[in-house]
């Protein structure tokens, strides 16, 4: 699956593949709306499950992607490059982007991802059913044993957060800055 994946991925041009990533995560947001009306019976729901709490974002949201990107770069060091390999679909969507569009890329990755999958599902069918189908939705790393458990273990992680502060804006914060600083780390590898 993987190698049919990329294969797929290196037909695109670099304005496809953007163009891809963007309507993905535009269509993410208007099922997170229309499946959110229907599970909260409300037309705008959000202010339920979301709150600038600037603390919580820091402490929370801060802390899990400290967490997370540590354990990345960890890993990054001792396994082999290969068990890190998606295809080149990352430095092709990170690597040639500019700071601010990588900034603008992961808010709405970070957005779209969490209002579907804590906002709307785990709120609605729980942290499990939440959090392994945000990670099989990452489909080019299913052949990937190191990618697949650290997708897995994000997902689950963000889904603790979520569960112990009610709050979508601390999971939000903590998936920008991981998609973000991962992103400049694959720009700057790219551009040496």
């Amino acid at each position: 699956m993987k190698n049919r994946q990329a294969e797929a991925v290196k037909t695109l041009s670099d304005r496809e593949l953007l163009l891809n990533v963007y309507l993905t995560q535009i269509v993410l947001l208007v099922i997170s709306c229309v499946v959110g009306f229907f599970l909260f019976q409300e037309i705008w729901f959000l202010p339920d499950i979301f709150e600038l709490k600037w603390i919580d974002m820091i402490v929370f949201g801060g802390g899990a992607s400290l967490v997370i990107i540590s354990i990345d770069l960890v890993l990054m060091r001792v396994l082999p490059e290969s068990s890190f390999d998606d295809g080149g679909i990352n430095e092709r969507i990170f690597g040639k982007r500019s700071i601010f569009h990588i900034f603008i890329l992961s808010l709405l990755i970070s957005i779209s991802e969490e209002l579907i999958f804590r906002g709307v599902i785990q709120t609605h069918f729980g942290l499990v059913v939440a959090s392994l189908l945000f990670a099989i939705i990452h489909v080019r790393y299913l052949t990937k044993p190191v990618l697949f458990s650290l997708v897995v273990g994000i997902s689950f992680l963000l889904g603790i957060v979520y569960k112990i502060t009610g709050n979508i804006a601390v999971t939000i914060t903590a998936h920008f800055l991981i998609d973000f600083i991962m992103g400049c780390l694959i720009k700057f590898k790219a551009s040496k």
